[in-house]
């Protein structure tokens, strides 16, 4: 993997060297620039990867690429008064921004953050401004969090706050919250603290209509849960999906909210994937039952068992909120199994639902006899097994097949036999030979099982060296 980071001026000289040294033509020396120092281990992630332009307006006389042209201009009229006359500049600079990471990284180091910040600060006086200003900071903080600070913050409360009813510029408020808060436990801390989250919740409900919306702002809560930071020992992931539940009564608005938009796959998909997010306490799975959440994942997974997306995150959510033991026998007595093993056998070739069906089999599997019985009885042990053969090269698949292969025998040992003779021995040992991860848990499948499986022994507790 390449690790080594060379700065965008070293690139662009190399490409104009290979253009002025060797009379290579633009799009030949940009190639050659980059495989030289691709060859050298050098990451170009950071790099635009482009050949710099004198830009037409005559402001700068150096080639330059797009996007700083844009800023340039952007600094040139930030004391300007009327926002009228950068409106053009400011959504070139996000197009730019918009067209790939480095171009947004680039921006950032040449200071554009300030730069928007202060336009940003400017269009509060009207919608049209803010909408055009926000979508910059969004577009520009997407994978770059750090780049917000306290002032940003207060500006985007500001505008949730001032801007509620306009559906428009509350999206792009929004979407540069998620962008801000994503693997970045401070903010999504200060956000909180700020009052973010009734405002969000508060989107959702007010503009329950507007499918784009109601995704974003779906989107936002669902990075609030997040433990995501690497930076962090400890987040609030928890406590943030507790506030969400408990004090902003999210639970309710997002399932009444999936009601409302039963044709849209792409709305309904978004908040199943936030609920699974919030099913953190037993009282929080059985509260989504209650609600009519867990009829509506049901009722998603007959009706749209066709959608490999909404499958994988019906079933997704299905497995958090059987974690509560009462709701998995819920799922069991309203037919779930028949349902997953059927959406598991129309996606076979999909590794994500297959992942998904088999997890979500295993939690109901947990310490539930009766429900090994319905999941043998309905074809899950052979969906598990033609997910293990259809997707060898996929870990995850593999791990949670044998976890639920695991958990149908291990209260239930007169299941091994008919496991064994649908070949889930080879499969589980070709899984063990092939990944890392399934280590403990395909030995362990193996080991209930009643299989011969070798067991590394650490460590006895006797003095002396761990290792031989």
């Amino acid at each position: 993997m390449a690790t080594r980071r060379i700065t965008q001026e070293t690139f662009d000289a190399a490409v104009r060297e290979n253009m002025e040294e060797f009379e290579m033509e633009p799009g030949e020396a940009l190639r050659e620039a980059v495989e030289q120092f691709e060859s050298q281990g050098v990451n170009l992630s950071f790099i635009v990867k482009a050949v710099p332009t004198v830009p037409s307006d005559e402001k700068q006389e150096e080639p330059t690429h797009e996007v700083l042209q844009a800023l340039e201009s952007l600094r040139i009229g930030k004391d300007t008064d009327d926002f009228q006359d950068v409106m053009a500049d400011i959504n070139l600079f996000t197009e730019n921004c918009s067209s790939g990471f480095a171009q947004r990284y680039l921006a950032a180091q040449k200071d554009a953050y300030p730069i928007i910040l202060s336009y940003c600060k400017k269009s509060l006086a009207k919608p049209e401004a803010a909408l055009v200003a926000l979508s910059a900071l969004a577009a520009l903080t997407d994978g770059q969090p750090d780049l917000l600070d306290t002032e940003g913050q207060q500006f985007l409360l500001d505008a949730l706050k001032k801007f509620q009813t306009d559906s428009s510029v509350t999206h792009e408020a929004v979407r540069a919250v998620r962008h801000c808060c994503l693997k970045h436990e401070q903010n999504r801390q200060d956000l909180i603290k700020g009052g973010v989250l009734p405002l969000l919740t508060g989107a959702i409900k007010l503009h329950s209509g507007c499918a784009e919306l109601v995704k974003e702002a779906s989107a936002a809560l669902r990075v609030m849960t997040f433990d995501d930071d690497v930076r962090v020992t400890f987040g609030h992931a928890h406590e943030h999906a507790r506030i969400i539940v408990l004090e902003q009564n999210g639970l309710k608005i997002l399932i009444e909210t999936a009601n409302a938009h039963l044709n849209d796959t792409s709305v309904l998909s978004d908040i199943c994937a936030t609920l699974s997010c919030l099913a953190v306490r037993n009282e929080f799975c059985q509260d989504i039952s209650d609600l009519g959440g867990l009829k509506l994942m049901l009722t998603l997974l007959a009706d749209s068992y066709e959608t490999p997306e909404l499958v994988k995150q019906v079933l997704s959510a299905i497995k958090a909120v059987a974690g509560n033991d009462d709701v998995k026998d819920a799922v069991v007595s309203a037919g779930g199994v028949q349902l997953i093993v059927m959406a598991m056998n129309r996606h076979t070739s999909n590794a994500s639902v297959c992942e998904q069906g088999c997890a979500c089999l295993s939690v109901l599997a947990l310490r539930k006899p009766n429900n090994c019985k319905a999941i043998m009885e309905n074809g899950g042990t052979l969906a598990a097994i033609q997910s293990m053969k259809a997707h060898v090269d996929s870990a995850n698949v593999q791990k949670q097949a044998c976890m639920l292969l695991r958990n149908l025998v291990s209260r239930m040992k007169n299941y091994s036999q008919p496991i064994l003779e649908l070949g889930a021995e080879a499969l589980i040992a070709q899984a063990l030979q092939t990944h890392q991860d399934c280590g403990d848990v395909g030995k362990a499948a193996l080991r209930d099982l009643g299989c011969k499986v070798e067991l590394q022994e650490l460590w006895t507790g006797k003095h002396g060296s761990l290792t031989n």
